[in-house]
């Protein structure tokens, strides 16, 4: 570590030398500073006797350079954003101008997702380990369970990276929204690793589990359902700005946050979460209830920009793109359904499939409705209200009460 101690006293004289020049134009103005500074930057492109074949070189390519190359296509470069020039996608404002924000509540997200950092490693796995080692620790049923909910989320949280880092970070043209993002694909990261360490310990076919999507008909449905969303808008080539374009990206961005995010997370977290509620792998249920929480935060995160992008653009959400948005979702819930059969052929955990559907017809209305949609299953009821505990939860103690997590950076979260 560096100490003041270490510095000569000709080293100090030098300092009250600089010191005294700089009392000496203390008074100068910022333009004046700006005069002088701008000189000496150019002084400092200059060529020395001492710089090699290769610093002179690129000293002389820097010449050279246009600063305004590659920006002409963003109108207003050259001046300072006003909140009231940013838009959801298809601004022409400066994106790397953060400030001033038009959407307090993404970069409140942005900060909420940075304080609820975590990273699998954290978790035991020694107790999921001996359980899933000792022949009769589970049934049949419960290592299916286990086994296909991490096939299938071990791919879906990379199709959900995939499409944000390369196709709506991009055309979301909100520098704010941006920021969360990028924080989101970092979540969607860790959660694959989070996967990949449950999978690991447990000593796990990765193969096997990590094929699932190719393998298992209810597992590839869903991925295949989410993959067509994402195929035109992930050409570098494709862009908003007409009615279809614009209709495409909200189109994507339903199906990757009411859906993908939305519902077909559903079913393989209430039954992972029951495990763990029962007292069994309970750190792979540990990890889920982390994941939980950040998914609930991307889920509205993504309702916020849809919404956002209605109000903006009300011409997309015509009585035909309603009609889409609802049919996807209702889509959505029938292979999730489908799902829940399949992983849960009887009654395993405290549930049934004939549970699990009622609860997924009841997440599918409140997808709907959180975006001005009608409900489409009237009269369905929550049959797991201990799930909407998990999800609302404002203590920062773990739910299977294993021990206290203080994986909070900075904050407290709210989940008002």
């Amino acid at each position: 570590m560096l100490s003041w101690d270490e510095f000569d006293k000709e080293d100090g004289a030098d300092a009250v030398v600089a010191n005294n020049a700089s009392a000496q134009q203390a008074d100068m103005g910022f333009d004046k500073l700006d005069q002088v500074g701008g000189a000496a930057a150019v002084e400092a492109r200059a060529v020395a006797s001492d710089d090699s074949a290769a610093v002179a070189r690129a000293k002389a390519s820097l010449d050279q350079l246009d600063i305004a190359e590659g920006l002409a296509e963003l109108e207003g470069t050259a001046a300072r954003v006003a909140v009231d020039e940013k838009r959801m996608i298809n601004c022409r404002a400066d994106l790397n101008q953060l400030v001033p924000f038009k959407y307090d509540w993404a970069w409140q997200k942005y900060l909420d997702g940075c304080a609820n950092h975590w990273m699998p490693q954290e978790v035991n796995m020694n107790a999921d380990i001996a359980l899933w080692k000792t022949p009769d620790g589970l049934t049949d049923d419960e290592r299916r369970i286990v086994m296909r909910n991490l096939g299938f989320f071990s791919t879906a949280d990379s199709l959900v990276a995939n499409n944000l880092a390369l196709a709506v970070y991009r055309l979301i043209t909100n520098p704010e929204c941006r920021q969360y993002i990028l924080r989101q694909t970092f979540e969607e990261a860790i959660h694959t690793h989070a996967y990949q360490y449950c999978i690991e310990s447990l000593g796990m076919d990765e193969g096997a589990i990590f094929n699932m999507y190719h393998e298992i008909p209810s597992v590839a449905k869903k991925a295949s359902w989410g993959l067509k969303y994402t195929r035109s808008i992930s050409d570098p080539t494709f862009n908003t700005g007409t009615v279809e374009t614009d209709k495409e990206l909200l189109r994507n961005l339903i199906a990757y946050y009411c859906v993908l995010e939305g519902i077909f997370f559903y079913c393989g977290f209430t039954q992972i979460l029951s495990m763990g509620r029962r007292n069994k792998m309970t750190g792979v249920a540990e990890q889920f209830q982390y994941i939980l929480r950040d998914e609930s935060m991307h889920l509205n995160f993504g309702i916020d920009v849809i919404n956002q992008i209605k109000i903006e653009n009300p011409h997309l959400w015509d009585a035909q793109l309603k009609d889409e948005a609802t049919q996807m979702i209702l889509q959505g819930t029938q292979l999730e359904i489908e799902y829940a059969r399949d992983t849960m052929p009887r009654g395993v955990l405290g549930m049934n499939a004939a549970m699990m559907e009622d609860y997924l017809k009841f997440i599918a209305n409140r997808r709907l409705t959180q975006i001005g949609l009608k409900e489409e299953y009237p009269g369905t009821t929550n049959p797991f209200p201990w799930m909407s505990e998990i999800m609302d939860l404002k203590k920062e103690k773990n739910f299977f009460e294993t021990r206290v997590i203080e994986y909070q950076t900075g904050g407290a979260l709210s989940w008002d």
